[in-house]
């Protein structure tokens, strides 16, 4: 199970992974330095500090970091994740004003996955809120959820169906992203101005909807026609587009507007127009 956290406002992506929680390492290095480029500085960090070397390959009593899967807006990819032993040990080499109350959030993380393990429901509702402290209204918060529950019975369908995790999920990703918004991920990622943020995260509600429209006809057509492997699945993947793009020309004519727009959710300097909270 994976999902995102908040430490300070800042995303985490962490997973559930044989009984404890292992977090993204370049999502900390980020929180820690506000970095704008976390993957290099971590790479200058152990050119500098040879026992974290160590640790990385599982030194003394350090558990050595895993790549785990995450959904991210080209599919899902394997992450550099660590576990709480291990971050800790990160947070040590990093000269960072946030570590010791970010040591406070690693504790207070670990104390609500015990609750969430009594009561599921909590679990949803720490994700909604989550949402809200980032400013997006309870339609948006509504509409990313659904999306992603679209998502994961579309992805289960691959997994079930000979498409591989990884390449093949991203492929036909794109497949059906390019067919119902006419822009690849890369390019709508690139008009909104992100870089490592996830796409769907920065959707605007109509964004959202017709993802899940040509997501959930695709799923369905796949279905239909029992695609097994990726060759036939790109059919379906494609078709199902197909029938969320005719959706959004038709909504655009009625309309005037664009559907996919440059708008995010990002900082004013760093994005030209923002969607509203």
């Amino acid at each position: 199970m994976s999902e995102m956290a908040l430490f300070e406002e800042h995303p985490v992506r962490r997973a559930f992974h044989e009984e404890e929680w292992w977090f993204v390492v370049s999502d900390i290095v980020g929180v820690l330095t506000d970095s704008p480029n976390p993957s290099d500085y971590l790479k200058k960090l152990r050119k500098r500090d040879s026992s974290l070397v160590e640790a990385f390959k599982g030194g003394g009593q350090t558990v050595p970091p895993l790549a785990l899967p995450f959904e991210t807006a080209g599919g899902i990819q394997k992450l550099q994740c660590w576990n709480v032993p291990g971050i800790l040990r990160l947070v040590q080499a990093i000269p960072s004003p946030k570590a010791e109350p970010f040591k406070r959030w690693l504790a207070k993380v670990g104390y609500e996955r015990l609750q969430e393990l009594a009561d599921p429901a909590l679990a949803l509702e720490r994700t909604r809120q989550n949402w809200r402290n980032l400013g997006r209204s309870e339609k948006w918060i509504t509409q990313r959820m659904t999306g992603q529950e679209t998502r994961n019975k579309l992805t289960d369908y691959w997994a079930a169906h000979e498409v591989k995790q990884g390449q093949e999920f991203a492929i036909l990703t794109n497949i059906i992203h390019e067919e119902w918004s006419g822009v690849s991920v890369k390019k709508h990622k690139d008009l909104k101005g992100l870089e490592s943020q996830n796409l769907r995260d920065h959707m605007s509600e109509a964004e959202l909807i017709f993802t899940a429209l040509a997501e959930l006809s695709t799923r369905q057509i796949a279905e239909t026609t029992e695609a097994l492997g990726l060759p036939a699945n790109k059919k379906a993947a494609k078709t199902g587009g197909s029938i969320s793009k005719r959706a959004r020309l038709d909504l655009e004519s009625k309309t005037g507007r664009k559907v996919v727009t440059e708008e995010s959710y990002l900082p004013p300097l760093k994005s030209n127009t923002r969607l509203k909270p």
